[in-house]
């Protein structure tokens, strides 16, 4: 079963080698069983590869994601079909019905005030949190009245002071950002290894 997240920093070549990912360095050369790798994060712009090291990593389900010059992800890896039974799965996907999406976005939104509401009280903003509390209370089907905007907003200004927003091109927003797409890319990885199609969103 795949675990292993592998970064490559620096300037390196990749190949493939009786299933193994071979990395060569200019200080050693190390080799990781493809079975073990679950996610391939390449953070240097510096760094070359074999298209039969893609394939294999393609054909074994490992995410590959690559970063830009300011080591952000800009892109990834993903295979056209990620199980026996893809088409089967994406005629499914193309048939789900509204409400049922629908159902799941709001249970989404309620599990993320939640999570954020116990990090708060973890941090030891209770009057946040309790803010947090009725928001859960309040959401409604498919979120209608936008709890998860609200509840963000409280939640970064706990974290991060009254003047931070989203928007703003700072440091702690180029961190989120990072972190979010590799969170994404965990979940893409996931969908994908299930057969269901990525670009068809909400």
């Amino acid at each position: 079963m795949s675990w292993r997240i592998v970064v490559i920093h620096n300037t390196a070549k990749l190949d493939l080698k009786l299933n193994y990912l071979v990395v060569r360095s200019e200080m050693n050369t190390t080799k990781i069983h493809i079975s073990e790798i679950a996610v391939l994060l390449i953070e240097s712009t510096s760094v070359s590869l074999t298209v039969g090291l893609l394939a294999e990593l393609t054909k074994q389900k490992v995410k590959v994601i690559f970063c830009d010059a300011q080591r952000n992800p800009s892109a990834e890896l993903l295979p056209y079909y990620g199980s026996h039974d893809t088409s089967s799965k994406v005629r499914s996907q193309i048939l789900w019905q509204k409400t049922a999406k629908e159902a799941v976005w709001t249970e989404i939104v309620r599990e993320k005030i939640k999570q954020q509401l116990k990090f708060l009280l973890e941090r030891g903003n209770k009057k946040e949190a309790e803010l947090l509390s009725e928001y859960i209370q309040e959401i409604q089907w498919n979120d209608e009245t936008n709890r998860e905007g609200h509840a963000a907003k409280v939640y970064f200004n706990a974290l991060f002071g009254r003047d931070f927003s989203r928007s703003q091109d700072n440091n702690i927003n180029a961190a989120l950002n990072y972190g979010y797409s590799i969170m994404l890319s965990a979940f893409n990885r996931e969908i994908a290894a299930n057969g269901y199609i990525l670009t068809r969103g909400w």
